[in-house]
């Protein structure tokens, strides 16, 4: 089965293209639900079955909202919402509290939700729809999970947002036939700022990059850089590239609409 990964939005913040983080997997399931995900039709929409949360941060979760609200009285089932119990709690505290928002997994009725919320655990996989979903341990200023995502043809890890994290790259490096890496890096080499936030930092990446097993990092392994923050995006990139020369592996920037098959 060859998976399909469709980048709706993973820039570090807004403006003019740029939409914030959401994944498209096979057509019906959601890696976060950042500002990308209002680029999708109303069928679109509707096909989505399974929403997979890295954390609670708005950037990730903003869209989930205008989801329920557009498309679930025209669904048979409820949107199944999945993540940490953080994350979920988060969820139910803050937005579909009925104040923020109405509380869709009581409306319509609670025998018939418009939403579910689902509690997942770190290291422990799902199976849907041929796939085997896991969440990873990460670093970040709030409880938060990465994903790895894998299949009988090849496996992705989306980092989500993170700092330094040795158990990270500890499970990256136990995923098999890995195909691509999607990690964050969101600030200049101003590395106070990127610890105290729980983020990376070029030189950071470049660190933890080197936690890799060598043979994970002598496969065709492609690294995808992520949440780049819009206005030094650019500049990242170029520190990253200038990090990377003497290296094999060679981070790439990923970018909205791209399609990633694994």
């Amino acid at each position: 089965m060859t998976c399909t990964l469709r980048v709706l939005g993973c820039s570090g913040g807004i403006g003019g293209e740029l939409r914030t983080t959401s994944f498209l997997l096979n057509q019906n399931i959601l890696i976060d639900a950042g500002t990308g995900v209002g680029d999708l039709s109303l069928d679109e929409l509707r096909e989505i079955d399974h929403v997979f949360l890295t954390h609670s941060h708005l950037d990730h979760i903003c869209s989930l909202p205008f989801i329920a609200d557009a498309v679930g009285g025209s669904r048979d089932v409820p949107l199944k919402i999945y993540g940490i119990y953080e994350t979920i709690h988060a969820l139910q505290e803050y937005i579909f509290n009925d104040v923020i928002w109405p509380d869709f997994t009581k409306i319509p009725s609670t025998k018939k939700p418009f939403v579910s919320f689902n509690l997942i655990e770190v290291d422990e996989p799902i199976q849907i729809n041929g796939l085997t979903m896991t969440a990873l341990p990460v670093n970040h200023s709030i409880a938060a999970n990465a994903y790895a995502i894998s299949s009988d043809s090849g496996a992705l890890v989306f980092s989500g947002d993170t700092g330094v994290s040795d158990a990270f790259w500890q499970s990256v490096n136990q995923q098999k036939n890995l195909k691509h890496l999607i990690i964050e890096t969101s600030f200049l080499d101003q590395e106070e700022l990127a610890i105290i936030t729980g983020h990376l930092s070029p030189s950071l990446l470049m660190g933890e990059i080197a936690k890799l097993d060598q043979q994970v990092a002598a496969s065709d392994l492609q690294i995808w850089i992520c949440h780049l923050k819009p206005d030094v995006g650019d500049v990242i990139m170029k520190e990253i590239a200038m990090l990377s020369q003497n290296t094999a592996l060679k981070p790439q920037k990923l970018s909205r609409n791209t399609t990633l098959h694994f």
